[in-house]
């Protein structure tokens, strides 16, 4: 499924938007360009103004207002993936090289600064108080998420309670304001704006859950990166999380574990992706990633009927089947 094939009508509009991304980031330093661009072009689903764009569909449709919303939360993502790619010492991103492996770390760090500074910039020109507030909260929250999983990194004692409120942090929250924002920037009713946040809130759960699960199940050339980065990187995902819950494979899984830890990643994870595909751990995440859709639908389907909400319900279907 090609990126904006399940956009329907909207294709015209995200061509805008991309084109609208390349002009935001456009400035006088050559170096912060360059960098800024290999992001940019290395493309991406962007479903963050997708889903702008399909909130606003339920307002005073706008698209001149709606992209000060939609490229300002694309810029915010990116920034952070910047940032990611730094601490989790990620040398390629959807098959290119990142920042920071091309360049260096403090370049990476700066250009993500740069790329935040502009998102606020392009949101400076929004009038409405409510949406600042949101996206600040937001932003803030974003940060805490990232420091969590710092924190948490080959923590293989942590719950899935913990693991929740992290993707919650670091990934839900701003998917959930892109729907809301779309809306609040239409000038929605209050109900439908809080619908759509929590819609894009269960999505962005589930969006989350079947990122982790692909880095176990998907290959190289699907998710652009060497399956297990995640645990190379000491990030205790769901499914691990899951997997450690079963007697059977927990101690031989944790020695696995261990033994990335002491050699900083630089070692061989197929012993311990085997293990977790044995286990139950990949079954009981999907499980929870389809309870999220589910949620997620059942908040759509309390939505005023247009042609949008076919629209949020393939994207719903898309999340949980997709392979990139």
């Amino acid at each position: 499924m090609k990126r904006l094939d399940i956009f329907g009508l909207l294709k015209k509009d995200m061509n805008y938007i991309e084109d609208e991304l390349f002009r935001s980031i456009e400035g006088e330093h050559k170096l912060l360009n360059e960098t800024s661009m290999h992001l940019l072009k290395a493309g991406g689903k962007r479903l963050r103004p997708v889903f702008v764009l399909m909130g606003g569909k339920f307002g005073s449709y706008d698209l001149e207002k709606l992209k000060n919303v939609a490229v300002p939360l694309e810029l915010i993502h990116m920034a952070s993936l910047v940032h990611d790619d730094v601490i989790d010492d990620a040398d390629t991103r959807r098959g290119n090289l990142t920042v920071k492996s091309k360049w260096d770390n403090r370049i990476a760090m700066y250009t993500g600064d740069y790329i935040y500074a502009r998102a606020l910039m392009i949101a400076a020109q929004l009038e409405n108080p409510q949406i600042h507030q949101i996206l600040s909260k937001a932003m803030v929250e974003m940060s805490i998420g990232e420091m969590e999983q710092i924190r948490d990194f080959f923590n293989t004692e942590q719950n899935v309670r913990r693991y929740l409120l992290r993707i919650r942090r670091k990934t839900a929250l701003l998917i959930a304001i892109s729907c809301q924002l779309g809306a609040v920037a239409a000038e929605a009713d209050a109900k439908t704006s809080n619908l759509l946040y929590r819609f894009g809130y269960n999505v962005g759960m589930a969006f989350q859950i079947q990122d982790d699960l692909l880095d176990l199940c998907g290959t190289e050339k699907q998710i652009g990166k060497p399956p297990g980065s995640d645990m190379r990187q000491g990030n205790i995902t769901l499914p691990v999380i899951f997997a450690l819950q079963d007697e059977e494979i927990r101690e031989p899984l944790l020695r696995e574990i261990s033994c990335i830890r002491e050699r900083n990643g630089e070692c061989d994870v197929t012993g311990a992706i085997k293990m977790i595909k044995a286990s139950r751990g990949i079954s009981q995440a999907e499980e929870l990633a389809d309870r999220y859709i589910k949620k997620g639908l059942d908040a759509l389907e309390r939505l005023p009927d247009n042609r949008t909400k076919k629209n949020l319900r393939d994207i719903a279907h898309f999340v949980t089947k997709r392979s990139y």
